[in-house]
């Protein structure tokens, strides 16, 4: 009887509360630190210390003007903390990045860096924090892909914005979607799982690695495929036809009429 009374005392006691609230705060720290010494490894063993260390050097003289120099993001240009490696990869690795003008957006230019360069920076921002897509594997760039539902896939989610066969488009605001014809499976992977500018991201839960890979498929295919139904007028869509028609095709029709109609008389 007096054990349990001095155990409902304790309880009563305003130190229990405390002890519950540090034991708690004890576990979930401990838990948290553990988890992202976990991540932390993983970054770590991605890239040597001499790639990292290399990045940075990069990093510092051609983005840190813009971004920080550890990536903070300054004025209205965004950090780069937890980003990514293949984030890195597209920008650079396309031309987008280094940025030279402002924009409603960044075009598309000549790449200024070697792959061994934009590896290298691609490295380093990677270390500055977890998060983000990482380089996908090579079987996944592979155009070896179910092009059908690659297909399927690519028009339920990019033709409202890329055209149905990939020709691009205009969005508002000065905006557009470029064409992605001859656009490496590497940069189109890279758009889909970090949604640069305009475009959302597609992470591993919407569209797997692999529904990429039809994507990528379906697109070489493409590439590789001329239009089954004859010249295909840039591949522009239907208004663009419809119009050719209208304009081209019923004006030929009333052209030929009424030179008949005159030579007839």
């Amino acid at each position: 009887m007096s054990l349990r009374r001095k155990i409902n005392g304790s309880r009563r006691s305003p130190l229990a509360a405390i002890f519950v609230i540090a034991a708690g705060l004890l576990f979930s720290g401990g838990g948290f630190a553990v988890a992202t010494n976990v991540v932390e490894s993983n970054v770590a063993t991605s890239y040597t210390a001499d790639q990292i260390a290399e990045g940075k050097k990069l990093f510092l003289s051609n983005c840190a003007s813009c971004h920080g120099l550890q990536g903070e993001g300054l004025d209205s240009n965004p950090k780069l903390i937890g980003v990514g490696a293949l984030a890195v990869d597209f920008q650079v690795g396309s031309g987008r990045m280094p940025g030279q003008a402002s924009g409603p957006q960044l075009a598309k230019k000549p790449v200024q860096f070697t792959d061994e360069q934009i590896e290298l920076m691609a490295a380093y921002v990677e270390s500055l924090g977890p998060g983000g897509a990482a380089i996908p594997e090579a079987k996944y760039l592979e155009a070896t892909g179910d092009v059908t539902h690659g297909g399927e896939l690519f028009r339920i989610n990019c033709a409202m914005c890329h055209n149905a066969v990939g020709a691009g488009g205009a969005l508002t605001e000065g905006k557009y979607a470029p064409a992605l014809t001859g656009v490496s499976a590497k940069h189109v992977y890279g758009a889909m799982a970090t949604g640069p500018q305009n475009m959302p991201k597609f992470d591993d839960t919407y569209l797997t690695p692999t529904d990429k890979q039809d994507i990528i498929s379906y697109l070489a295919y493409i590439d590789a495929n001329q239009s089954a139904g004859g010249y295909a007028l840039a591949s522009l869509g239907p208004v663009a036809e419809g119009l050719f028609i209208w304009i081209f095709g019923l004006g030929g029709i009333i052209a030929i009429t009424v030179w008949l109609a005159a030579k007839s008389n």
